[in-house]
């Protein structure tokens, strides 16, 4: 796991459930929230996601956007229920749910039935899951879809940090009295001129930003490189890992992938760590999974309800 920083350019993942169709007590059906850039994002919902994030102080405040990979139940039941909730809890910012087309006509009559009275709007998005297509983009992030071989259309979702300010050098930017008026435009790349009409090149006033981060979400899908090059060098990659190798019909027949391929892609795929979850309840020892991927791609870590990365 990635050594926690201060600086505004972190990406925090919050594992709100990694459990596959059958969940269990300690591992819900999958959702995850990534916090970055003072911004939060969903990634699928899975039946009981509110009570997750109740349960780990994860604050839903600055989260205004859900990211539904595809409509198996385990990836979006519990949508109406967080949904629901926001409602009761004052909420006024409307939000954003982007998903394959056939949500909106499932999910659209529900929503105007129990929550046609609260103070914000639900906006649908649909994706087209058969390609890659960029469906969310700021000045800060962009989000990317990776279409995934699964029995349904399905997609993962790929978040890239943009825009990184570079970092003021302060001792020189005292040196030659620069106001902290001017302080955001030269961490932006500018110049800066003395009251004497001296130029101050950027360069000398600052130093490189950080590199921009990377954060890929697969699941559900079989084995599969075609998303190789769109993740490639990704500081953190979450791989499904529904299987062992050992059952390795079972998971080419359901289209999951096992902890095997979970860490041949990720090494194919140059990532810095890789998370791997939706494990199948069929297995009652999850250390399994991490020993198997690990003899493959040793930065592996496993994903567990309630843990948080940092990175």
């Amino acid at each position: 796991m990635g050594a926690c920083t201060k600086e505004m350019s972190e990406f925090k993942l919050s594992i709100l459930g990694s459990g596959s169709a059958m969940a269990g007590i300690n591992a819900f059906h999958t959702s995850q929230v990534l916090s970055l850039r003072n911004k939060q994002f969903m990634i699928d919902c899975g039946e009981g996601a509110q009570m997750k994030l109740r349960e780990y102080g994860v604050s839903s405040g600055r989260l205004n956007h859900i990211f539904i990979s595809h409509l198996h139940g385990d990836h979006c039941f519990g949508l109406l229920g967080f949904i629901s909730t926001l409602g009761m809890t004052g909420r006024k910012a409307d939000f954003t749910i982007h998903a394959h087309p056939d949500l909106t006509k499932l999910f659209s009559p529900l929503f105007e039935y129990f929550c046609q009275e609260f103070p914000f709007s639900v906006h649908f998005e649909p994706y087209t899951p058969y390609k890659s297509e960029v469906i969310y983009d700021d000045k800060s992030v962009k989000i990317t879809t990776l279409p995934l071989k699964h029995r349904v259309p399905c997609s993962g979702f790929l978040f890239e940090e943009k825009g990184l300010a570079k970092h003021l050098n302060r001792r020189m930017a005292d040196a030659y009295n620069v106001p902290i008026s001017k302080f955001k435009e030269i961490k932006e790349g500018a110049d800066f001129v003395t009251d004497d009409g001296e130029v101050i090149p950027n360069e000398v006033l600052t130093t490189p930003a950080d590199t921009p981060k990377k954060y890929a979400f697969m699941s559900d899908t079989a084995y599969s490189e075609k998303n190789l090059d769109l993740v490639y060098g990704a500081d953190c990659l979450y791989h499904e890992a529904t299987f062992l190798k050992e059952d390795s019909v079972r998971s080419k027949l359901t289209l999951h992938s096992s902890a095997a391929d979970a860490a041949l892609f990720a090494k194919k795929a140059n990532v810095k760590q890789l998370i791997i979850g939706h494990f199948s309840s069929r297995y009652k020892d999850v250390s399994l999974f991490l020993n198997e991927a690990k003899q493959i791609f040793d930065n592996t870590y496993l994903a567990s309800d309630g843990k948080v990365f940092v990175f």
